[in-house]
């Protein structure tokens, strides 16, 4: 790409008064480290004085102008021990067995972060100085990927590494989920002439499409639908579409309506070929989306190799949480190469200020939003609606399963490792249109429905 884009300011100095050090990311300096190992120790570096400083970068640009960038390193070596530190984060990760990596994604806001990773730099920072990003054209390739090996990591839908661990469409093979991408970042959106609609019971007969079986796209679409009184199995269609292909299939009249992640809702308000009619964090606030994902075989045949990517992906994740980020990231992952959308598109999507295709301007910062922690009870309730459509059958080990392939304890310590607060429990009780899930309790919840399958 020709285009440069704000990248780890952990890699600027961080021991120079003319740097900027805002956050935890901002530009990248001319001196800045060009190898992976140079890279981790100046990130180190940079998290240790900006911990010192409090954050405030205007601080610490003048103890440096006042002290000298070689009087401050070993003033601040006096008082914290640095050469430890690095010591320490390269033994964290050790030397890593494959640093080019190649990391399937699809191109959408969801994965952002294991988007923006390459052209911001973050892949580098962690030593990952040859990642190549691979974008498919549908979750069925992403799949096929992943089980033959052709990529090493992927941006997968969050129901698809449990689904391929139980053999649920695919042969079965363990996959691990280090680490969730997104939170929120669906809608709901109908045809220009469904502009009437008010409920679920004014969509039967419709065709829907959604992006994948074992999505949470199709899961929210069929518990809304449920809860209005309408069967998604004989009441309406649900069709399976890649998400590149639903606004043209929407604009062709050959679907009234679909899920999707975005940017493909904001993309159909974009073409007026459509109009948001629900936000899925309406239905789930702070539901999971998109995970990243690898096999057990690959994280365990490259240990160091999992342990850097993981770490750069929660760097990146957490860099994505931030608002004051969006529009930097929107310019990166825009081009042809990422998501190939107008930044337009994209920006309307991360900073939650969007045209909803009604005339409308919406303000919901809360459209999509991106944290790491892959909480095991998001696990439990995607599990407890496989089984109630029928997907899954038989006795279910729930929170076995779960904790096999959600790993919420290694996240919680690599997040700690790093300086983030993870949660202290890898279960909590969510809320899915008023209604409470309790993962200790998921038969029950099941059978509660009026309309299942199981």
């Amino acid at each position: 790409m020709s285009q440069h884009h704000a990248g780890p300011a952990s890699l600027a100095d961080p021991f120079s008064s003319t740097t900027r050090l805002a956050h935890d990311h901002a530009a990248v300096s001319p001196s800045s480290p060009v190898d992976g190992e140079s890279a981790m120790l100046r990130a180190v570096e940079s998290s240790v004085v900006r911990k010192i400083f409090g954050g405030n970068d205007v601080s610490r640009r003048s103890f440096m102008k006042m002290l000298g960038a070689s009087s401050a390193m070993a003033v601040i070596s006096s008082i914290f021990p640095l050469d430890a530190a690095k010591a320490m984060a390269l033994d964290a990760i050790g030397p890593i067995e494959k640093k080019d990596v190649k990391i399937g994604f699809m191109p959408l806001t969801c994965g952002t972060p294991i988007v923006m990773a390459h052209p911001m730099g973050f892949y580098k920072k962690y030593g990952l100085t040859e990642a190549q990003p691979y974008k498919a054209s549908g979750w069925a390739m992403i799949r096929d990927w992943a089980v033959s090996g052709q990529t090493d990591y992927t941006q997968m839908l969050a129901p698809m590494p449990i689904a391929m661990t139980l053999g649920l469409g695919s042969p079965k093979m363990p996959f691990l989920t280090p680490a969730l991408e997104n939170v929120n970042g669906q809608a709901i959106t109908l045809r220009m002439d469904h502009k009437g609609v008010k409920s679920a019971k004014d969509m039967k007969g419709f065709v829907f499409a959604v992006p994948f079986d074992y999505s949470m796209h199709n899961l929210l679409l069929r518990y809304y639908l449920a809860e209005g009184g309408v069967n998604p199995d004989t009441e309406v269609q649900i069709r399976i579409l890649p998400p590149p292909e639903m606004v043209a299939n929407l604009k062709a009249g050959n679907i009234d309506g679909f899920l999707s992640p975005d940017p493909f809702n904001q993309r159909a308000v974009y073409e007026k070929a459509g109009y948001i009619f629900m936000l899925t964090r309406d239905i789930w606030p702070g539901h999971p989306c998109c995970a990243f994902t690898s096999s057990k075989k690959f994280a365990e045949e490259a240990p160091n190799t999992f342990k850097a990517i993981f770490r750069a992906i929660i760097d990146a994740t957490m860099f994505s949480s931030d608002p004051a980020n969006r529009k930097d990231i929107a310019k990166a992952i825009a081009p042809r190469n990422y998501l190939n959308q107008p930044v337009e598109v994209v920006e309307q999507v991360l900073t939650g200020e969007f045209p909803d295709g009604l005339g409308n301007m919406c303000h919901v910062p809360e459209r999509i939003n991106f944290d790491p922690f892959p909480w095991d009870s998001m696990a439990v309730w995607i599990l407890s609606q496989l089984k109630r459509w029928g997907y899954l059958k038989g006795d279910v080990d729930y929170r076995g399963i779960a904790e096999q392939v959600f790993l919420a304890a290694d996240c919680a310590s690599v997040m700690k490792e790093m300086g983030f607060t993870p949660p202290t429990s890898a279960y909590k009780k969510h809320v899915v249109m008023g209604k409470v899930f309790d993962p200790d309790k998921p038969e029950e919840y099941i059978k509660s429905f009026a309309i299942r399958k199981a």
